[in-house]
C-alpha cells in the first residue's frame, strides 16, 4: 500500500466556522467547500483537515450525529511563545496555558467556534528518564 495523502475529518455543527478559524488563525487554505463540508490544507502540515456537518446523510447512520470530541488537533511549531503571543493579540482565547510536561513537550490549547481543541506544541530539553 502506498499512502498518497492523509486527512483528519471532524464532525461539527458549523463546518464553515471551523474552517474560517483555521484559515484566519492558523494559515490553512480552504481547498474545497460545499453545503456541510469544508476541506483545508497547509503544505507544511502533512495532512488535510476536513469538517463535516453533523447529521449529513452521506455519513453512516451511526456517525451522523457524533460531534468531534475527545480529540486534540495538534501542530508542532518552531516558535511556541511567538504563536501564543500572536493568538492572544488576535483575540483568541487560550483555553490551556502554556504547560511544560516532564516528557519534554510544551503545549497550549485554544478551541475553535465548534469547540474543537487546537493544540500547539514544541519539544525541549531532555526527556525525564521515567518517560523514555
Amino acid at each position: 500500500m502506498e499512502i498518497t495523502a492523509s486527512a483528519v475529518s471532524l464532525n461539527v455543527a458549523d463546518p464553515a466556522a471551523s474552517a474560517a478559524f483555521l484559515v484566519e488563525h492558523f494559515g490553512f487554505t480552504e481547498t474545497m467547500a460545499a453545503d456541510g463540508f469544508a476541506s483545508l490544507q497547509r503544505e507544511d502540515a502533512g495532512m488535510s483537515v476536513v469538517f463535516l456537518r453533523t447529521g449529513l446523510e452521506s455519513l453512516p447512520a451511526d456517525q451522523r450525529d457524533e460531534h468531534a470530541a475527545g480529540l486534540i488537533l495538534a501542530f508542532v511549531v518552531d516558535d511556541l511563545e511567538g504563536e501564543l503571543a500572536r493568538l492572544e493579540r488576535e483575540g483568541v482565547t487560550i483555553t490551556m496555558p502554556l504547560t511544560p510536561e516532564p516528557w519534554g513537550e510544551r503545549a497550549f490549547q485554544v478551541r475553535d467556534p465548534n469547540r474543537v481543541i487546537v493544540q500547539l506544541v514544541d519539544w525541549e530539553g531532555e526527556v525525564a528518564p521515567e518517560y523514555r
